[in-house]
């Protein structure tokens, strides 16, 4: 029996391909568990035409993340801190907190795509890296200063 691959499975293959199974493995495991389809001439054709549809939204998302990318590489961001004595601070500035900076002036980022590797400890100027889309990563300067 020929099957597409709706997902990716382990021992068969990933997503978009055409390959040969058992017929009881098709009809009990994969098609309905949903992760294949039945390999006719019209689900193979429905499957390229949302392949295709699927393939220039995800180059439309990728574009305009580039164009995200090139935009906050030219945004400097500013983090007033309260600091002690030493100059060290009282708490930590997080991927939350650049993520609110950002949203401050015109960025919709999230947090989870801020990649620290630690909350920021120190005052000093610092290239904070952020994942916009697969491929697509843009720096961003942050300037932690004091209050």
């Amino acid at each position: 029996m020929k099957v597409i691959l709706l997902r990716d499975v382990d021992t068969l293959g990933t997503a978009g391909q055409i390959v040969t199974v058992a017929d009881g493995y098709g009809r009990n495991a994969l098609i309905p568990k949903r992760q294949a389809l039945l390999a006719t001439d019209a689900n193979v054709a429905l499957f390229e035409s949302r392949r295709r549809q699927h393939e220039a939204a995800a180059e439309r998302e990728k574009r305009a993340a580039e164009d995200v990318a090139v935009e906050l590489e030219k945004a400097s961001l500013t983090a007033q801190v309260k600091v002690g004595e030493g100059d060290r601070l009282f708490g930590s500035v997080t991927a939350q907190n650049i993520s609110d900076l950002l949203k401050e002036q015109g960025h919709d980022v999230d947090r989870r795509n801020i990649e620290l590797e630690e909350p920021i400890r120190a005052l000093g100027v610092y290239n904070v890296p952020v994942q916009l889309h697969t491929g697509v990563k843009a720096t961003v300067k942050l300037w932690v200063v004091k209050e």
